[in-house]
């Protein structure tokens, strides 16, 4: 009999992929469903464009659908599509950056335009070292936050819980559980613009 929705909540991931590899697309839209939010949120803090942020979700989605079977617990699920998001953004922004110099340089052929199709065809080493750079810069920032900013960007980025609950659990008011998590933002966002070469999130340095 097909669970419904409330009954796949209380799985957990590990339980859901196993699902969702038999053939169960309930199990992986349960699955999507539970880690949109902050997937957009990754997204979006790359791309820093909503319809660009959106594509690259349901991309990544796709992909994670796609190669599911490659998923090996070894990793939480949700590290694993975190690492899909880093990487479809990121060539997102290298189709882009390739895209305006291209702008610069049609060429006028009779009266014809001049393009080239610039869509890859294969991952470059270097876009699987890029991809595994962010990655592993993003969490170790994360992990470096102090405690007290760490906590709060964990309990509602992260873990998505409510701003009541989150206040609650750190036995502050709303508006201060709300102010922390700006500066928490704000912290997470200055540490990751140290690792940015002149271009931006695309070229990223340790």
């Amino acid at each position: 009999m097909q669970k419904n929705r409330s009954e796949y909540s209380l799985l957990t991931d590990d339980e859901l992929v196993t699902q969702a590899k038999s053939g169960n697309d309930a199990a992986f839209t349960e699955l999507i469903e539970r880690h949109r939010s902050i997937s957009f949120k990754l997204a979006f803090s790359i791309l820093r464009d909503r319809s660009d942020a959106e594509d690259e979700v349901q991309n990544a989605t796709w992909k994670a659908y796609s190669h599911l079977d490659q998923f090996n617990y070894e990793a939480k699920f949700s590290t694993w599509l975190t690492r899909i998001v880093v990487n479809q953004c990121l060539m997102r922004l290298r189709k882009d950056k390739r895209a305006k110099f291209l702008y610069i340089d049609d060429v006028q052929i009779g009266d014809e335009v001049g393009t080239l199709d610039l869509r890859d065809k294969a991952d470059t080493p270097e876009v699987d070292l890029g991809r595994r750079e962010v990655s592993e810069i993003l969490h170790h920032e994360v992990n470096r936050m102090p405690p007290l900013l760490k906590k709060v960007f964990w309990m509602r980025d992260i873990e998505e819980r409510s701003m009541p609950d989150v206040a609650e659990s750190l036995g502050i008011s709303v508006a201060a559980a709300k102010s922390r998590l700006l500066r928490a933002r704000h912290e997470l966002k200055t540490r990751l613009e140290k690792h940015q070469g002149r271009l931006g999130a695309a070229t990223l340095v340790g």
